[in-house]
């Protein structure tokens, strides 16, 4: 498969460089190792509401990415999606480029590449009690807060994915019990505050030590300061945070810092025609919000263009302007 510029990560960052890429008339193939596009959001936190995207006071994970994808329709790109990129092949030079091997066997033939892959490839850290009831009652993410509705849940955790769907699940589900090994929090402190007030129980020193049904979950066992109790729960929720793993990436000779590429203020890393943008990328004073992303996209596309083709220009005018 042949193209000017593949995009690994289908992010919001990746999405935005999507359609960035579409107006700069580039023809792009989009890698990703989820089976949806939208990224960590579409994954974990679809119906949170994301507050610091310009121009959208409050909008909900789900809405933003649908929107990313929208937008991003006008490139033409081709989605590889439920594949994870395993080997670069990095030619330098005029006549260079880089060829993307996939876990499927299919290759990718690119003139240029963004990586856009956030944290990179992440998995749940799992809840010791919970061996075997994934899907039989213990969930990671929550996609949706529909199929809660008049259930008990039981939420371990205390950063912000756990008080998020605490806050979110405590109108429609029966009871909300929220669980916690310490009695400090990492969640943001103005959400600890509004899921106290809350019908939500929290318990600390505490956790999940049985998931007790047959087949599906009936209760839980929660210890409290070493004194076990049974409480009704058709539904835990293990929000205990994820590990995150470059996979492949480290081994393609970009160059790290801290599990995150290193990039100049074109967005390039050290090897020629391989930029990045978003989460995945470090420099001096970087901030990872999702808004900062979009704006390294555009730069990262703009540069990549003069690489795939060395007549264009790096700035090529405003969006507006060809409406």
């Amino acid at each position: 498969m042949e193209c000017d510029l593949v995009i690994v990560g289908a992010g919001p960052t990746g999405l935005f460089a999507t359609y960035y890429a579409g107006f700069r008339g580039l023809r792009v193939v989009v890698v990703d190792s989820l089976p949806e596009l939208g990224g960590q959001i579409t994954a974990m936190y679809p119906e949170k509401p994301i507050l610091d995207v310009a121009g959208f006071p409050s909008v909900k994970g789900r809405e933003l990415v649908a929107g990313l994808v929208a937008q991003a329709e006008s490139a033409g790109a081709t989605y590889l999606l439920d594949r994870t990129a395993t080997g670069l092949d990095h030619r330098a030079g005029p006549d260079g480029g880089v060829t993307l091997t996939l876990d499927d066997g299919t290759t990718v033939e690119a003139k240029a590449m963004i990586v856009t892959a956030g944290i990179g490839k992440f998995s749940p850290r799992p809840l010791p009690a919970g061996e075997g009831w994934l899907g039989r009652g213990l969930e990671f993410f929550v996609p949706s807060f529909e199929p809660y509705a008049d259930r008990d849940v039981v939420i371990v955790g205390g950063g912000d994915s756990a008080f998020d769907w605490a806050q979110n699940l405590e109108p429609i589900a029966r009871s909300v019990t929220l669980v916690h090994r310490r009695d400090a929090f990492r969640a943001h402190a103005r959400t600890v505050e509004q899921v106290k007030a809350s019908s939500v129980e929290i318990l600390t020193k505490a956790e999940v030590t049985a998931l007790i049904g047959d087949p599906d979950l009936e209760k839980v066992e929660v210890t409290v300061d070493g004194e076990p109790s049974l409480r009704p729960a058709q539904a835990v929720i293990a929000a205990l945070g994820f590990v995150a793993d470059l996979g492949p990436l480290q081994e393609w000779g970009i160059e790290t810092h801290k599990r995150h590429l290193v990039v100049d203020s074109s967005m390039r890393t050290n090897l020629e025609r391989v930029f990045a943008a978003g989460d995945i990328t470090d420099y001096d004073g970087k901030v990872r919000l999702i808004a900062v992303g979009f704006g390294e996209a555009a730069t990262a596309v703009n540069n990549a263009a003069v690489v795939i083709d060395p007549t264009a220009h790096v700035f090529p005018g405003h969006s507006s302007e060809g409406a």
